[in-house]
């Protein structure tokens, strides 16, 4: 991806995605009587508000393309952080529930590294390389409250 308007709408959708999932989520934690994971993804609904804040004032000032969900280009064909989350509802576990939102963020570190590994344009290079590094963030959380889950 070399253009970083469409990059851009790209993160845009991707960060919006990962805010409802995280939602969606806590909302479910929420119904089996979780609040300290529900906490969890409270927090890290607002980080991905955050970075779709961050992404939407970087495209404030450009000509961003409006794209259908066809014109997007993902890597299976839907958004990385929507792949996988089906099924989300107030039956679903602690444990499920935290593999579930590790699945997403790892499939969001993964587009921004294959983004910021592939690209042409400098630019694009680095805000890839910035939000990979904000995902990965949350890849080494949710492995830790896995780990303290399952023992």
């Amino acid at each position: 991806m070399d253009d970083i308007n469409l990059f851009l709408a790209h993160a845009i959708q991707l960060e919006r995605d990962a805010a409802r999932r995280f939602e969606d989520l806590m909302h479910a934690m929420r119904s089996v009587g979780n609040p300290e994971v529900e906490s969890l993804f409270k927090r890290l609904g607002e980080f991905s508000r955050r970075h779709l804040d961050d992404a939407m004032a970087r495209g404030g000032y450009r000509d961003l393309p409006s794209l259908s969900p066809d014109d997007f280009v993902w890597p299976e064909g839907v958004s990385p952080e929507a792949a996988g989350w089906s099924g989300v509802d107030s039956l679903l576990d602690e444990l499920s529930a935290l593999e579930l939102a590790l699945a997403g963020e790892k499939s969001g570190h993964d587009y921004y590294a294959a983004v910021a590994k592939t690209t042409q344009d400098p630019e694009v290079a680095h805000l890839a390389r910035v939000f990979a590094d904000e995902e990965a963030q949350h890849v080494v959380e949710l492995e830790r409250w896995i780990s303290r889950h399952r023992s």
